[in-house]
């Protein structure tokens, strides 16, 4: 039973699984008592037996459970039953899973060779125009009769021969019938698949597996959780597979998925996951094994129970503070770069950071990603720095400053007796969850007063969750910075872990900047990029392009990998601008639901580009569509030169 306060999971303040039914996936089951399953999707064609088994035997290697491959027609989804053959001669018993979108007749023919099937009921039956209808209460009902006459033949086909069956739902492929009802809503997404469920439940089938994908991590996050609220409101328990869909390659894509998988995962919600890469799916796989490393299990002291929850966890509404100077209220999360580890701090320490000096000129060169302050503990500015740029430093190393112009104390709450000698228009607070009440006596009338929450190293984010909760139920408006330290010993896995302390409590609207500690000084450069990262994934700060880029599979009709590359490489220094590049139609305009422009497959050697989800140029070469797409931003004002 989830909690009444939390709405979505068993506790909001301690790590407790959320209980959902067993589900058998051939002989490895799921959800339950079960640990997370790990799985992905092959890239290949699956018309080529051998190619696909290779892969897919990589992906086993790597760690996955369950292999996922496309099914686009009959032919392939006959073709399974070879793949199955010869994965069994060769030693690999691995269930397979079967990914449906258009075809149902490849879905039935599917669900009695592979262990599980999945269908989008988004474009299983309805078919997406981009059509805005208007229904009718009774032509609405005559509407589901119609999915149930068609959709129940699979159900049957899947109870015969003891097939699991995954609908999944994407927040870009909803049918035009869900999208006049609900809009392209996280409650439409999940009214998209609960809709299939129902006809599952009235045909006595049960063994289901439930998804809502997005691209966007804040409408992912917000899908799953309402899901479970309406799963328990009927009576559900249905495990689920949690997934980023699009999540693009490289840094972006692995910082992306940890925010959206992870936020969940923290909550105890999710049976199995997949990491969506625009790499090979072997990559994908240490992935999400890492994800369910980095989730913090930890037993906290929970003296402090929550009675009241002073936000909707269904909706995203930044928490209400007053700005201080430039923190807080309307203005951008502040990013902090801790420099207090260096012995000294000149040109080369905030050329890490994105501010380049250039001698020749006098003048600095800044990037779209740099810190708003510089932290430097007790230690002494060799330089004058960028005046967009502040200063925070230890309050006696503040006191000894001849200039204080652009300079802030940041005091201990031990030192608060001081703050009536302080003239700043910023003055930085160090608190734990262990000092509300001498914040609530002290400090909630000051107005330049920034509290920096400190997770005492345990960076437990259900532990800042509460100390943001209590301040709302109390009604203190003072802005928080979220400082959380890490022993960097492995790149990977900070970048992961980061993601998710960071992101879960950023997409609940908690956090007014962000700031890490950390005493390997090396990292400075890969530490701020990455907090960036983390803001823009959580859709509260955006500072670079963002590339919205499917994974790839035996639907893909164009080189994804080096088409990516190339369209990066162009277009990187647009700032803001979002690109969808899309392998095919499946994963077309649909999946791109919130991209600026669209690069999508549309045949062999043929791209049909979008702008938004209007086509403005359809099957031209691909040699020319990069170009053409430059051309569009260009057309709309949006392109500047680097």
């Amino acid at each position: 039973m989830i909690s009444t306060v939390a709405q979505y999971c068993e506790s909001l303040v301690e790590y407790k699984r959320y209980k959902t039914r067993e589900v058998y996936v051939g002989e490895i089951p799921l959800g339950g008592s079960n640990p997370i399953r790990i799985q992905s999707m092959t890239t290949t064609d699956t018309m080529n037996t051998i190619e696909t088994v290779e892969q897919s035997i990589r992906m086993i290697k790597a760690g996955c459970e369950y292999v996922r491959i496309t099914a686009p027609s009959i032919n392939e989804a006959n073709n399974l039953q070879n793949i199955k053959d010869e994965l069994h001669r060769r030693g690999y018993n691995v269930p397979l899973i079967a990914d449906i979108h258009f075809t149902p007749n490849a879905a039935e023919t599917a669900a009695q060779i592979v262990e599980k099937v999945r269908v989008n009921p988004g474009n299983y039956i309805d078919k997406k125009k981009f059509q805005q209808l208007e229904y009718t209460d009774e032509q609405y009902k005559e509407e589901i009769e119609r999915i149930r006459e068609r959709f129940s033949p699979l159900v049957k086909i899947c109870k015969t021969h003891g097939t699991a069956m995954r609908i999944g739902t994407n927040h870009g492929s909803l049918s035009d019938r869900i999208m006049s009802r609900y809009g392209d809503t996280p409650l439409g997404m999940v009214e998209s698949a609960l809709e299939f469920v129902r006809i599952c439940e009235y045909l006595n089938f049960h063994d289901i597996v439930l998804s809502m994908k997005s691209s966007n991590t804040r409408v992912m996050v917000q899908a799953y959780r309402l899901l479970i609220n309406k799963m328990e409101a009927e009576g559900m328990n249905y495990p689920l597979h949690l997934g980023v869909t699009e999540a693009g390659d490289g840094e972006d894509g692995r910082i992306k998925s940890a925010v959206g998988i992870g936020t969940l995962l923290n909550d105890g919600i999710g049976d199995t996951i997949r990491v969506s890469l625009t790499e090979p799916p072997e990559n994908e796989v240490p992935v999400a094994i890492a994800i369910t490393k980095a989730i913090n299990k930890a037993q906290n002291n929970q003296s402090k129970i929550i009675s009241k929850l002073p936000y909707n966890p269904f909706e995203y509404q930044r928490r209400k503070t007053v700005a201080a100077d430039s923190i807080g209220g309307n203005e951008v999360i502040r990013v902090i770069a801790d420099l207090s580890e260096h012995d000294k701090i000149g040109y080369s320490q905030l050329r890490d950071i994105g501010a380049n000096y250039l001698p020749e000129l006098d003048k600095w060169n800044l990037s779209d990603q740099v810190p708003d302050f510089i932290f430097i503990g007790n230690k002494k500015m060799e330089i004058e720095i960028p005046n967009n740029i502040g200063i925070i430093t230890d309050y006696r190393n503040w006191e000894r400053q001849n200039s204080k112009r652009n300079i802030f104390p940041f005091l201990n709450i031990k030192e608060i007796d001081y703050l009536s000698g302080i003239n700043s228009n910023l003055i930085f607070v160090k608190v734990t969850e262990n000092d509300f009440q001498i914040i609530a006596d002290n400090l909630t009338d000051l107005k330049n007063i920034v509290l920096v929450f400190d997770s005492d190293l345990q960076k437990d984010s259900r532990i800042a969750r509460r100390f943001f909760i209590e301040l709302m139920n109390n009604h203190i408006k003072l802005p928080v910075i979220i400082k959380n330290k890490y022993a960097i010993d492995n790149i990977e896995q900070f970048r992961i872990e980061a993601s998710i302390d960071f992101g879960n409590l950023l997409l609940d609207g908690f956090g007014d900047g962000v700031w890490i500690e950390t005493n390997d000084t090396g990292k400075l450069t890969g530490i701020n990029r990455n907090l960036f990262g983390i803001l823009q994934a959580s859709r509260v700060r955006i500072s670079k392009t963002e590339y919205i880029a499917c994974p790839s599979c035996g639907r893909t009709l164009f080189d994804l990998v080096d088409v990516t590359n190339e369209i990066r490489k162009r277009t990187e220094h647009l700032k803001g601008i979002k690109i969808g590049i899309m392998g095919c139609i499946v994963n077309g305009p649909g999946e791109m639901a919130d991209a600026d422009y669209g690069y999508v497959g549309s045949g062999p050697g043929k791209i049909t580009l979008y702008r938004s989800k209007e086509v403005v140029r359809r099957n031209i070469p691909s040699e020319s569509a990069v170009e053409e797409l430059i051309g569009i931003i260009r057309e709309d004002g949006n392109w500047v030169e680097k």
